[in-house]
């Protein structure tokens, strides 16, 4: 879940106090990825108003913050949910169906893109190129937690179960 303070006051805050151990660097540019990471490790992710406010520290325009913070993929700019679901897009777990097994996640949790997070807030899905476990694909993670040889079903079970668990 998100961090995020209920005002703009509280995401200056934060920005300002991200900023205090680069504010004697001279190099600005060099200082705007660790400050959005430091600001990203304090909210859960980049709200506009800490964009803004990293712009006006930096005296970089916003349009080049958000070209950074789009750019990169360890940035969000939309609050996670409170589960991450993470499906191998690897070889192994293609040939065996991850992309069916995306699909689905996506369908069953009513996610469509652009967004990536459920309605209810509880989970956030991700693709990667592969979580390192191709003998059970194909494969999810949900946090830290592995599932492999999916089928729909079973994809169904566990979202079910963690569904259960929040209600």
């Amino acid at each position: 879940m998100t961090n995020m303070p209920d005002d703009i006051d509280g995401v200056r805050l934060i920005v300002d106090r991200a900023f205090e151990q680069y504010r004697d660097h001279d190099n600005k540019q060099s200082t705007l990825i660790p400050l959005l990471q430091e600001v990203q490790s304090k909210i859960g992710y980049l709200p506009e108003q800490a964009l803004e406010r990293v712009s006006q520290l930096l005296n970089l325009s916003t349009s080049h913050i958000y070209g950074v913070a789009t750019f990169y993929h360890q940035f969000r700019l939309r609050p996670k949910g409170r589960h991450m679901i993470t499906v191998c897009r690897g070889t192994a777990c293609h040939v065996k169906g991850s992309l069916e097994v995306n699909e689905l996640i996506m369908s069953e949790l009513g996610i469509a893109p652009p967004t990536d997070t459920s309605k209810n807030g509880l989970f956030t899905l991700q693709q990667v190129r592969c979580v390192g476990a191709c003998s059970l694909a194909p494969v999810m993670k949900i946090d830290e937690e592995f599932y492999g040889n999916l089928d729909p079903a079973k994809v169904r079970r566990i979202l079910s179960r963690y569904n259960e668990e929040e209600s």
